[in-house]
């Protein structure tokens, strides 16, 4: 019964983490372009989790499929070519959006934690709604 569960919980876990994972990657690319070991050590400084190379690439791979990062061949003095990673403009649009709606989950899991009164909410993130006027 307990093993059920810790896979489950191991599941959520990873579930979450992707999607973490691909944010932080973007919000590394929205400051400074980076090749792949340079993302893993400035992701990996905070000593939060480890992180490889190969968490990444597929990501980065995704990510520039959907027209979200660019790549550029860049000459090192220190070996081979590296593959360097940026945003692009869409990416730049999507890393702002996808931080705004990270920021909000955040205060809702937070407040879900404590107490509903913590939960301070700006007048920008409030949302209008509007009652249907009923036919007849």
């Amino acid at each position: 019964m307990y093993q059920d569960q810790d896979r489950e919980i191991e599941k959520k876990v990873t579930q979450l983490r992707k999607g973490i994972l691909e944010l932080a990657i973007m919000s590394a690319l929205y400051r400074d372009t980076h090749y792949g070991y340079s993302l893993v050590r400035e992701m990996t400084a905070a000593g939060v989790f480890n992180l490889k190379e190969g968490t990444i690439y597929p990501i980065l791979s995704r990510l520039a499929k959907e027209g979200l990062v660019e790549t550029e061949w860049v000459e090192s003095r220190q070996g081979p070519p590296r593959k360097y990673y940026a945003l692009t403009g869409a990416g730049r649009t999507m890393c702002e959006a996808l931080m705004l709606e990270f920021r909000r989950l955040i205060k809702v899991v937070e407040a879900a934690e404590t107490d509903t009164e913590s939960l301070s909410v700006h007048e920008e993130d409030k949302k209008i709604i509007v009652p249907r006027k009923e036919n007849g």
